[in-house]
């Protein structure tokens, strides 16, 4: 079974209930997820996996966690071209800016983004939220 990543930042546990969700779809899948917080690994880490997930909530004026994840996103971008990566993340205000943003900036580094576009939710992530995720997490273990 091969391992796909979903590493994420979390503060109020809605990132984190996401990224455990996604990973649960990547197991149904048939796939082994390693859903871990990105303080846990290094970006170069992730430079040999074809696919991977990130999850980051907006913070401040709709930006990535400027603490942990900025820095790693920054280092990663060297390793993602070709690569196809899901992201996702909770909001509590703004339009998404920050997904839109981090979507054009890995696609600027050469990476391809799962379906498009993350996904995303306000505050606590609701059933439906979930549900995404989760076929989300199989449609990662297919690739």
């Amino acid at each position: 079974m091969s391992k796909i990543y979903v590493v994420y930042w979390s503060g109020t546990g809605n990132t984190k209930a996401m990224a455990e969700k996604l990973g649960e779809g990547i197991k149904e899948g048939g796939k082994d997820p390693e859903v871990t917080e990105v303080s846990k690994l290094k970006a170069e880490s992730l430079k040999d996996e074809p696919v991977f997930a990130l999850g980051c909530p907006s913070m401040g004026a709709e930006v990535l966690e400027e603490e942990d994840m900025e820095p790693f996103v920054a280092e990663l971008e060297q390793y993602v071209q070709g690569k196809q990566i899901a992201l996702f993340g909770s909001y509590g205000w703004g339009d998404c800016e920050w997904m839109r943003d981090w979507e054009e900036r890995l696609k600027n580094a050469g990476a391809q983004i799962v379906n498009g576009e993350g996904i995303t939710c306000l505050n606590e992530p609701e059933e439906d939220t979930l549900s995404a995720l989760f076929d989300f997490g199989k449609k990662l273990a297919e690739l």
